[in-house]
């Protein structure tokens, strides 16, 4: 294995950039891109994203905020009305309760404006740290690292940080990375892993940060 450069995070993800930009952004930019960027509207996308693919996202979560994308709006909701709308996506049923219940706790508690407080969003069934984290990040503006598995298995390839689950490698992350990293990170690896740095035999002949990379893990890439 060829010797490796230090890190230096500014080169790492100005070269990111450069390689995810032919690709599609993850779902929830793609939806605050599309306008969709209270923090209702992100922790509900995100609640349907869990263990769902980004292209279902994109769809249950349009196809909802078509009908209501308010608290005040989804509220008046039956489950069963919010399970119809979003039914492509993983436990649809169970997302669709959560879902209503969070839209009632915020009209009951909040005027139907969901604050950007973390213990609050947390409090939520459904609602774990990335989820949290991400809403904080794209609809708050709050420097937090949302990792999911892309971000977890990436970095933890690159050699940067080691942890058993994508939740702890947030947590590292959140003390590695300089405030205006921490958001786009996910931005950048959710595409990067899904395309290039994938689970199995990574792109790494090709890879604009193999020479940052320790490849920690990797038996057979491209």
């Amino acid at each position: 294995m060829a010797k490796k450069r230090a890190y230096d995070l500014e080169e790492m993800f100005a070269r990111l950039r450069d390689a995810v930009w032919p690709y599609p952004p993850a779902a929830l930019f793609q939806l605050a891109d599309e306008g969709y960027r209270s923090v209702f509207e992100l922790l509900v996308a995100c609640i349907i994203s869990t263990r769902t693919r980004d292209e279902t996202t994109l769809r249950e979560a349009r196809r909802l905020f078509a009908r209501a994308r308010t608290p005040r709006a989804v509220a008046r909701l039956s489950a069963a009305e919010i399970d119809a709308r979003i039914d492509r996506c993983t436990f649809h049923e169970n997302k669709a309760r959560q879902i209503r219940e969070i839209a009632r706790a915020a009209e009951a508690q909040w005027n139907g404006e969901l604050p950007c407080d973390a213990v609050v969003l947390r409090s939520f069934a459904g609602a774990g740290a990335k989820c949290v984290n991400l809403t904080l990040g794209i609809a708050c503006g709050e420097s937090v690292v949302a990792a999911d598995v892309h971000v977890w298995r990436v970095t933890g390839r690159w050699g940067l940080v080691r942890a058993a689950t994508a939740e702890a490698a947030g947590e590292r992350l959140q003390q590695l990375l300089p405030p205006r990293y921490r958001i786009e990170i996910n931005r950048l690896l959710v595409p990067f892993g899904k395309h290039i740095c994938t689970g199995r035999r990574p792109k790494c002949s090709t890879c604009p940060l193999l020479k940052f990379c320790r490849q920690v893990g990797v038996t057979e890439h491209r």
